[in-house]
């Protein structure tokens, strides 16, 4: 087991959403604050490879734990396909060459639910992963970020980098990002109930049919369980990460409706995409190599995020 208070780390991505809650994880392992390193966007570009070369030589971290992403809802990933996969692409090559240039002792990689196929058997288990392609509007963002699974193997197999990687479902909870243009479901559907509330406007419309599903995982459940890959894991085998619940996007509108205390009509704009169908992860292999699971039940990590919000305004 990796004694990660001994350790420098770079957290990549360690200012968003998830990044914030890793580092609290961390701090409460004991993990002094000065060794972790967040390299902020306006200073690292890890797009391009002379901005990682030159994070590695100024933080030199025995540990990398990649959150950073490009990414958003169905709509951002529509619009920015060929964006989102050059960046995700990109900083993950450079960041895991570079790791084996500098010796490395460990990568941690955060992959996505995005990189399952479209019609993959529920529950989701890891070994399938790579039996069909995943769905359309999200699949340059999902390929690139499971292509890194590969380049992980081959690079534990070829030059010996211990490596971790997880795989989290759709995140939500306090500090989520609401804005409209880039936001996952649960923040723009918090977003949107609570301004018709507040404009007591008749009704919201939501996109598709509310027929596919989704799983949901608190964003503090999903930093426990990429601590402990990093603590524990050394290969890189796909872990799931998920909250344990499927629901229709259709009970997820009437839960946060009544969360946010919205009693308007809910509209559904067919024309809109559902995205992929259904998504529920098995999470036992989380359990049998993390000793993970997660603790937030998800009406009261709903009633924080809609708490969190408000405090906002």
């Amino acid at each position: 087991m990796t004694d990660l208070t001994t350790k420098r780390i770079v957290v990549t991505g360690g200012a968003g959403f998830l990044g914030r809650a890793v580092c609290r994880v961390l701090q409460e392992r004991g993990v002094a604050d000065e060794r972790v390193f967040v390299p902020r966007r306006r200073d690292y570009d890890l797009t391009i490879e002379a901005d990682v070369v030159r994070l590695y030589e100024t933080a030199r971290p025995d540990v990398v734990i990649h959150l950073a992403a490009e990414v958003g809802g169905i709509g951002a990933n529509m619009a920015h396909p060929g964006r989102f996969f050059f960046a995700n692409m990109a900083m993950g090559l450079h960041l895991v060459e570079h790791a084996r240039r500098t010796g490395l002792e460990k990568f941690v990689h955060t992959g996505t639910v995005c990189a399952y196929p479209k019609f993959a058997p529920i529950p989701f288990r890891e070994d399938d992963v790579w039996n069909g392609y995943p769905e359309e509007t999200n699949a340059p963002y999902g390929v690139a970020k499971k292509a890194l699974f590969v380049m992980l193997d081959g690079y534990r197999r070829e030059y010996g980098l211990e490596s971790a990687v997880v795989v989290p479902v759709n995140l939500y909870g306090p500090g989520d990002n609401f804005n409209p243009a880039s936001s996952h479901v649960i923040p723009a559907l918090i977003r949107k109930c609570e301004e018709a509330r507040l404009a007591e406007d008749e009704e919201v419309v939501c996109w598709g049919t509310g027929a596919a599903t989704r799983e949901f995982l608190y964003v503090d459940d999903a930093a426990e369980g990429i601590v402990r890959a990093a603590e524990v894991m050394t290969e890189p085998v796909p872990i799931n990460l998920g909250g344990g619940q499927e629901i229709a996007i259709r009970d997820l509108v009437s839960k946060i409706a009544a969360a946010c205390s919205y009693s308007g009509r809910i509209a559904w704009d067919s024309t809109k995409p559902d995205g992929q169908p259904r998504r529920a992860l098995d999470i036992s292999r989380a359990r049998d190599l993390l000793n993970w699971t997660p603790r937030q039940q998800f009406d009261i990590g709903l009633a924080n995020t809609v708490a969190w919000w408000r405090a906002q305004a």
